[in-house]
């Protein structure tokens, strides 16, 4: 067979002959978006000079390192979410990323914010998830005044729009889990509610939403007032077990937070578990194993690959174009044990 000539890839990429030779030669004029077309040509005809293609679209590429804060490392969700993140950044194809992930062990204020200016000291751009409390604000503002973009990652840090911000319409979450109780509970009752820790933006426009449904559409049912876990799985177990003992006619529990393996422990040593509605968050071994033994009806889960490739271009752009709001927001899923 005849071997691929550069007029044969300037056909295949839709581009010039002489545009093919800049890219061959490295020349500074070509568009990366351009050199990429006619690398995947290459690539697709098999072309002689491919891999000298791919050096140079590789040598192009803008090279940034990205610094991202995530909370404790032995929750699942949180594994789960360093993974995605490493995976989309690996698979840019925009820029050379060099990635740098931390958990926070202590969730504090104090120590959100050294973390997050220790980070941003090395770090073109930086991407966290934390609760909102002054210190923390205040640390993201003397971040962003020196000309790092920092971004809120799962919870907004921000109500006003001012900070890039990846991640769920929280309002909407709420009120989706609230339809859900609506539906499936055979009677009105009440519903207990578990939050992490109100300081997450998240959470409180989870309950905000939650309310606003029953509000609306269902008001039998009893909301109780939410019980907060602090994201420790202990203690939600003991909140869920005691919940029942001061609540025993119950009709649904509401996981809002962090500490769903305890509230699952709890339900499952009092022998409520597959007797109440249980809806909480994000598909974990955890919860894809209680959705399947009935502990759970319903999750309502981030989609990680989608969210960890917006957070990844996201701070990419913000990068390298230096203007635009770059929030993001995804579209959530939902699995019962029929559809995992």
């Amino acid at each position: 067979m005849r071997r691929p000539t550069i007029p044969d890839l300037a056909a295949a990429a839709a581009v010039s002959v002489a545009t093919v030779n800049r890219v061959l030669s490295g020349a500074s004029n070509v568009r990366q978006a351009t050199r990429e077309r006619v690398s995947e040509a290459a690539e697709r005809i098999g072309f002689y000079g491919l891999g000298s293609i791919q050096a140079r679209v590789a040598a192009a590429r803008p090279k940034v390192r990205l610094g991202v804060l995530l909370l404790q490392r032995h929750r699942p969700f949180y594994q789960n979410v360093a993974r995605a993140l490493s995976e989309a950044a690996a698979e840019s194809t925009v820029a050379e990323i060099d990635l740098r992930i931390e958990f926070l062990e202590d969730l504090s204020p104090q120590n959100t914010a050294t973390h997050a200016l220790a980070l941003a000291e090395t770090c073109d751009a930086i991407c966290l998830t934390s609760a909102v409390h002054p210190v923390v604000t205040d640390a993201v503002q003397r971040i962003q005044s020196d000309g790092t973009p920092v971004f809120a990652l799962i919870s907004q840090l921000s109500a006003t729009g001012q900070m890039h911000y990846i991640g769920l319409d929280n309002w909407k979450v709420g009120r989706t889990s609230a339809w859900a109780f609506a539906s499936i509970c055979k009677t009105p009752g009440k519903i207990g509610i578990l939050m992490g820790n109100p300081r997450y933006r998240n959470q409180e426009m989870n309950e905000t939403g939650f309310r606003s449904y029953f509000r609306e559409h269902a008001q039998d049912f009893v909301l109780l007032e939410p019980i907060s876990t602090f994201e420790s799985s202990a203690v939600a177990q003991e909140m869920t077990e005691r919940l029942f003992a001061d609540h025993p006619d119950l009709v649904g529990l509401y996981v809002s937070g962090g500490g769903i393996s305890g509230a699952l422990a709890a339900l499952r040593s009092t022998g409520r578990a597959g007797q109440i509605a249980v809806v909480g968050y994000d598909l974990t071994e955890v919860t894809r194993a209680a959705l399947l033994d009935g502990s759970m009806t319903l999750v309502i889960s981030h989609p990680l690959a989608q969210l960890a490739r917006e957070a990844i271009s996201g701070m990419v752009r913000a990068c390298t174009t230096k203007g635009g709001n770059q929030t993001s927001i995804v579209q959530f899923e939902i699995y019962t044990r029929e559809n995992i």
